[in-house]
């Protein structure tokens, strides 16, 4: 499956803990990152420089193979390969013969570097994360999607949807106002593809000036590049002018609904 959904809504968090549950005491659970140079070479199997400085090449298993070898040794366990930023690689070039593995998972093919059958175990499962804030879901190419399920992780939906409000609560009760503030911002927004994600607030040494200090420096940076040439519009955004239109309508009518 994958988390998609803008930054800053506990999609990595949660994928994390997921494949942690799932993996338990006989399983195992491996993240690796994607980035615009990842390769099939990184994520699956390539030659690499001899790691004795020695001349020559040596044939390496990437993360996939190794995830994959650990399933087939542990067929009792669940293993986990959680992908974060699934989507800024070239996924058509660093997946190559796993987008027939992952839909044929009884079957077995070569690898491209290896004459030695290749096939993904039952037992192993994979996590991606997508933020959608700067890179669309849409970039993901027909083949990857119907081999994943894909899981929305949008602020104004659940699960993601009143978890400051929630959090606020049980945690920095004084601070409740915090989470109409959110809600103003991402009304004003409009796209929830660009959200602002509770996760930016939840530490549990949050005080004033540690909100001042996240809106200051992560959040109004963000709007700004969201509204980039519209600096008129920015002043909206100001957390004194939405602290006061959360006050003004009670903390209470941020409340999710039971």
């Amino acid at each position: 499956m994958i988390f998609y959904g803008p930054p800053g809504t506990g999609k990595t968090y949660v994928a994390r803990q997921i494949a942690a549950h799932l993996a338990g005491d006989d399983g195992s659970v491996e993240i690796v990152q994607f980035h615009p140079s990842y390769s099939y070479e990184d994520f699956v199997q390539g030659y690499r420089p001899r790691p004795d400085g020695s001349a020559g090449f040596e044939l390496r298993d990437g993360p996939l193979v190794r995830a994959a070898r650990r399933a087939l040794e542990s067929p009792l366990g669940t293993h986990v390969l959680i992908v974060d930023e699934i989507n800024r690689g070239n996924l058509a070039k660093v997946f190559g013969e796993l987008y027939y593995l992952l839909e044929y998972r009884g079957e077995e093919m070569q690898l491209m570097y290896s004459d030695a059958p290749f096939r993904l175990p039952p037992n192993l499962w994979i996590i991606g994360t997508m933020n959608t804030a700067d890179r669309s879901i849409a970039i993901v190419d027909g083949a990857l999607r119907r081999r994943f399920y894909f899981v929305p992780f949008y602020p104004t939906e659940p699960p993601v949807a009143g978890l400051l409000h929630r959090w606020l609560s049980q945690h920095k009760p004084q601070h409740l106002w915090l989470a109409g503030a959110v809600d103003r911002a991402n009304h004003l927004l409009g796209d929830a593809h660009a959200a602002i994600g509770p996760s930016h607030f939840m530490r549990h040494d949050l005080d004033e000036a540690w909100i001042e200090r996240i809106w200051s420096h992560s959040i109004l940076p963000y709007v700004e590049e969201l509204r980039f040439g519209e600096q008129g519009s920015l002043d909206a955004f100001r957390l004194d002018r939405l602290r006061a239109v959360s006050t003004a309508s009670g903390t209470d009518a941020n409340a999710p609904a039971d």
